[in-house]
């Protein structure tokens, strides 16, 4: 079980070096295995941590959302069947994670699945990255309206939507997340991991292509 504990849970320097390490002693380890990642209280992930971007990572952008984008890659094939439990919000970047995991169940009387960099003053549009995950993962229908209006998809909503697999009672969220996990933990990881480079192949090369604002 990974718990995001950092309030907001904005991706930053600190935050991506965690996950890196987290996913890598999950893949090391040996015998069945599976990854549940939720996060505390009100917010899975609220994105990225523009504050932090223009402050100590001024003029890392470009290359931190590389960076970014190499981890939702790799999430997204990993040879360890991965599960977002979201408690609470996952926006932007946070939406994004979640849709890097293999499932996704939600509450469902709190928190909102939204992508809204279209609402952000400062402007932010998703990269070629980005736009391949996302709309590997949602309906075309759902994913026009997702990153072209920036709705919030509660959990009923976003199950109807097919951008969350199951929404639960929160007292249920993370015993079915885990459910899920433990189900699929003894397949073979290295089929898994080939199987899931060849699925998302192309999503895969545009999220560890070059970036450009």
């Amino acid at each position: 079980m990974l718990t995001l504990g950092a309030g907001e849970n904005r991706f930053d320097g600190s935050l991506m070096s965690a996950l890196e390490e987290t996913l890598e002693a999950v893949e090391a380890s040996d015998g069945p295995a599976a990854l549940v990642t939720t996060g505390e209280g009100k917010f899975f992930s609220n994105g990225l941590d523009l504050a932090w971007l223009a402050g100590p990572g001024r003029g890392q952008g470009e290359r931190f959302v590389a960076r970014m984008q190499a981890l939702f890659a790799r999430w997204l094939t990993s040879g360890v069947p991965t599960v977002a439990a979201l408690g609470g919000h996952a926006f932007a970047a946070g939406a994004m994670f979640a849709f890097a995991h293999d499932y996704r169940v939600m509450r469902e009387d709190r928190g909102y699945l939204c992508v809204n960099e279209v609402d952000l003053a400062t402007g932010l549009p998703i990269t070629e990255g980005m736009a391949a995950l996302i709309g590997c993962r949602l309906p075309p229908a759902t994913f026009h309206e997702m990153v072209l209006t920036a709705r919030r998809y509660g959990g009923p909503d976003a199950v109807a939507a097919g951008a969350s697999h199951e929404c639960v009672a929160a007292e249920h969220l993370l015993s079915r997340a885990v459910e899920l996990a433990g189900g699929l933990a003894g397949k073979h990881r290295p089929t898994v991991r080939a199987n899931k480079e060849r699925l998302f192949e192309a999503v895969t090369k545009a999220l560890r292509a070059p970036v450009r604002f």
